[in-house]
């Protein structure tokens, strides 16, 4: 189990509820359940079952209620953000294969 100080620099601990996670994206509770319904996010459950987000999951949804609120269909919105975030993801292991490479050399 981390130490409760390692939790506050930790973006994927699902520290707010479902409430306050609404409350900090400008959003419903219902908005958050049908991000959670096209598969962009997916809280964690406390003991009593309540939903758990992670700053990280924050970030996800408030950019889904951006492109939303310009138009862009809810599940259209979530594919994009999904897509954009495994293109991140692809260009930060190749850049680090790379760099790994440039080592070998």
């Amino acid at each position: 189990m981390a130490q409760s100080d390692d939790m506050f620099g930790d973006d994927d601990y699902p520290a707010y509820t479902m409430g306050r996670a609404a409350e900090i994206t400008g959003t419903s509770q219902d908005f958050l359940r049908r991000l959670g319904d096209a598969k962009l996010i997916t809280p964690l459950r406390s003991t009593g079952g309540h939903r758990r987000y992670s700053r990280y999951q924050l970030r996800l949804a408030a950019r889904a209620r951006e492109m939303v609120d310009q138009g862009t269909a809810l599940e259209a919105a979530c594919r994009i953000i999904i897509l954009e975030d495994q293109l991140e993801e692809a260009l930060r292991q190749n850049e680090e294969y790379q760099r790994q490479q440039e080592l070998d050399a």
